[in-house]
């Protein structure tokens, strides 16, 4: 099988400042709020925030997800980091031991009416046994929309 290439764009808007949307991207406390989805049961997760600095999360899919007791992984490096404006992020996830993708994750944000406009650019190439893009870009959404939720509890 071919590795399938493919990019989206999703914006949103918060009524929440910059540095707090910013803080949500930083802060590995607020991240673990929003970055997983009930299918997934946290297994660990390392975060050193700052150039250069390596991200982790592992997590094994709970009864009732379409595929119970499997693992997924993800692994990055923070690219580049401007406090309050963007932050930029190369992963590969592997899912049952096996990678799937590898990605390039952009976050830009701006001031909006009172609030934060968020930017999140995804670029990825997908191999053999991947979720695809579809898959992906709902699941980006679906973390997006606990990105909010979490920002206003």
């Amino acid at each position: 099988m071919p590795v399938i290439h493919d990019s989206f764009t999703l914006d949103r808007s918060f009524p929440h400042s910059r540095e707090r949307v910013f803080a949500a991207l930083a802060d590995p406390a607020l991240k673990e709020r929003w970055y997983a989805d009930e299918t997934m049961e946290p297994q660990g997760s390392e975060m050193d925030f700052r150039v250069g600095g390596i991200e982790r999360q592992r997590y094994v899919l709970r009864e009732g997800s379409p595929f119970p007791g499997l693992a997924l992984e993800n692994e990055g490096r923070y690219e580049d980091i401007v406090e309050g404006e963007h932050v930029v992020v190369s992963t590969s996830m592997a899912f049952g031991g096996r990678r799937i993708s590898t990605s390039l994750l952009t976050f830009e944000l701006s001031d909006e009416d009172g609030g934060c406009a968020l930017r999140f650019t995804h670029q990825a190439v997908f191999y053999e046994g991947a979720d695809g893009p579809e898959m992906r870009r709902g699941g980006w959404e679906t973390m997006l929309d606990a990105l909010a939720r979490s920002l206003a509890s």
